[in-house]
């Protein structure tokens, strides 16, 4: 980095300053960033912005085989690595590094010096298995580059993993992909061993049976259906048990996260067999009969059985909220948890050879950070904790649920943060989409993107269009196939209750959204147009037949439940006729767009369209394209420009200052 500003190197880490002629500094984008189209950016507001990108949220990857120990992703220079934590509030050792994230890994329980970790290269989503030696210099890498893995379950002698992989095509045309399911050795890969090759490359969320004879995976076609099978590890031989065998149900299910119980008899897993909401349940394997336990409205996110079998711990999604529970796996009754503060509760980790069990926490005043309760002794504790000097998190507001009616009369929800009262008359909007689509808007911390709202006064609103998750399995299927379109008229009714809040600006709205979301906010531009002030596509899709044709081979299938199959004449008209590409001459008001040069999901191709094809109709076009990215932005340096662009795009087509006095 270098700088040609009398600025403090601190306050804007990620950047390269440059003096202009007046003597006014310039941020510069960084060499793999290629950028388009966006004005010269004052460092003055980097400096301002920088705190707010000081929150690293903290991850639990696992626990020591031995001690009461972590493995922690976090941030680390300019990318998530992973972090060794020996107690409670103590201090962050670094375990990995280099120029590519890593998220998950853990200490080999065989040989507890030993770290395994997965990687992919420059945001590819190219997944390798790697090993660290104690006292190595680099990593040992362990699967063939030419095929993506997954590591799906380690077996409880935690000697082996399962393995699922995929070959990699290189033309992006392979139809019929299948998943190779191992049992691997990462001490000895030469050892490692193909139990079975299964059709289609949604194989995950998998568990082995105490003895490791049977492990139980997911077979994931949607988000709405979904087989539970039981492959025996010695022959490869495959039983589905949910639904049963012969008897598949004329409305599809969706499970998830099966694991045995200690005798083998039974999988504890989550469904949605017998009404709206995926719940708790007791398999029988002999009988198939289920059995319920939980809250039997909301959807069980994650479940987790106890090491030894005797406690189920689970993640309820409560109105968006993700819930701690625990249950005995006997009696099925509920136990008392410690008291824990607000927030959201994923990745529970259970401690080897113990009844403590790990988790990440985060709430709208706080990013992650781990937390575990040990229900035996009444304990509740923290072990990691973030402070930014200069910001005060405990002031930042926490969103508000939100309801209005769509054109069809059926109520849609979402959440709204609003400004502080010191911000006087209609404020700003940013309408911010998740992606999925199959994901939901939840309350949460929202890290930078206070900025917006303590300083800039915009409000932000993130609504849950129908095929959201969260609302039920009707709900979530109700912009499939030719309903595509139904999402995006639940963005115009939006725009009408904004209009109708004296506290917001209906002349003031920018769409932002990432994935689906950047195809909700581009399809947003070409319907609504003069009810926005501009939209923000961040990895979105722009043409749904040329997405579906080059997205990656093992994902294609999986999107083609979802959209529609363009293989087929009358649907790939269909879905050309809806792509924002092909009404681009609609959009009247500027666009940002973000793409990642590696992205496996939309290929930057679908980014250059939306830019060219606009451009040319006269609508003015931000673009910023990173070489080293795919799914979005994962190094600090660049998501940091991204996020000073976008302010600087909000600010100049809302009319709102950037870096208003305060």
């Amino acid at each position: 980095m270098r700088i040609r500003a009398a600025l403090a190197l601190m306050l804007v880490p990620a950047f390269v300053l440059v003096a202009t002629a007046c003597a006014t500094a310039i941020v510069e984008p960084n060499p793999h960033l290629r950028v388009e189209g966006v004005p010269p950016i004052d460092a003055r507001l980097a400096a301002r912005i920088a705190p707010y990108g000081e929150f690293r949220p903290r991850a639990l990857a696992s626990w020591h085989p031995r001690e009461r120990a972590l493995l922690v992703a976090t941030r680390t220079g300019n990318t998530t690595q992973l972090n060794r934590l020996d107690a409670p509030l103590g201090a962050l050792t670094p375990v990995t590094q280099g120029a590519d994230p890593v998220r998950e890994g853990m200490w080999w329980p065989v040989k507890p010096g030993t770290l395994v970790f997965v990687r992919d290269s420059g945001g590819n989503e190219q997944r390798q298995l790697y090993r660290l030696d104690a006292g190595a210099s680099a990593p040992l890498l362990l699967t063939d580059p030419a095929r993506q893995h997954e590591v799906l379950a380690l077996d409880h002698a935690r000697s082996r993993l399962l393995v699922g992989s995929t070959d990699l095509d290189k033309t992006g045309k392979r139809e019929n992909p299948a998943t190779d399911l191992s049992i691997f050795d990462p001490l000895d890969p030469a050892r490692s061993r193909r139990v079975a090759t299964v059709p289609g490359t949604g194989w995950g969320d998998a568990s082995f049976a105490f003895d490791d004879r049977r492990f139980a995976i997911v077979d994931y076609r949607s988000v709405s259906d979904t087989d539970i099978v039981v492959i025996d590890v010695a022959t490869g031989a495959r039983k589905r048990v949910l639904p049963p065998e012969g008897a598949r149900p004329a409305r599809a299910i969706a499970s998830s996260a099966p694991q045995f119980s200690r005798d083998g008899a039974s999988l504890f897993l989550a469904t949605d067999r017998d009404g709206e909401w995926s719940r708790a349940a007791r398999l029988d394997l002999a009988s198939g009969a289920l059995t319920y336990f939980g809250p039997d409205r909301w959807d069980v996110e994650e479940l987790a059985v106890s090491p030894d079998g005797r406690r189920i711990a689970l993640v309820v999604n409560e109105a968006g909220v993700g819930a701690l529970r625990l249950y005995d796996a006997d009696t099925l009754r509920e136990i008392a948890l410690p008291r824990l503060p607000t927030g959201r509760v994923s990745r529970l980790t259970w401690r080897p050879d113990s009844g403590e069990i790990g988790f990440d926490l985060a709430s709208a005043q706080g990013p992650s950070e781990v937390w575990s309760v040990d229900p035996a002794h009444e304990t509740a504790t923290q072990w990691t904790r973030n402070d930014v000097p200069g910001i005060d998190a405990s002031t930042f507001a926490a969103a508000a649920p939100i309801e209005w009616k769509s054109f069809d009369g059926r109520t849609i929800g979402g959440f709204i943060v609003r400004p502080p009262a010191r911000f006087a008359g209609p404020r700003p909007v940013v309408v911010d989409i998740h992606g999925g689509p199959e994901g939901q808007a939840r309350p949460g911390f929202m890290g930078r993107w206070n900025y917006l709202v303590d300083v800039m006064g915009a409000a932000i609103v993130m609504p849950n269009v129908r095929g959201s998750t969260g609302y039920g399995k009707t709900f979530v299927g109700l912009d499939n196939g030719r309903l595509r379109e139904d999402s995006v008229k639940d963005i115009g009714t939006l725009l009408d209750w904004i209009a109708t809040q004296k506290d917001l600006d209906p002349a003031r709205v920018v769409v932002v959204g990432g994935s689906y979301g950047g195809y909700m906010s581009l399809a947003a531009a070409t319907h609504f147009s003069d009810r926005l002030a501009g939209a923000v596509d961040v990895v979105g899709i722009a043409n749904f037949v040329t997405f579906l044709e080059n997205t990656e081979s093992y994902r294609r299938d999986l999107r083609r439940v979802e959209y529609g199959d363009e293989r087929d004449p009358s649907m790939r008209a269909f879905l050309a006729s809806i792509s924002p590409v092909t009404h681009a001459d609609a959009i009247r008001k500027p666009l940002l767009v973000a793409q990642g040069r590696n992205d496996p999901r939309v290929p930057y191709t679908e980014s250059e369209q939306i830019v060219a094809t606009a451009r040319a109709h006269g609508v003015p076009v931000a673009y910023i394209l990173a070489d080293n990215e795919g799914h979005g932005f994962a190094r600090k340096d660049n998501a940091d420009y991204f996020f000073l662009a976008m302010i600087d795009f909000i600010g100049r087509v809302t009319g709102t200052p950037t870096m208003p006095r305060d």
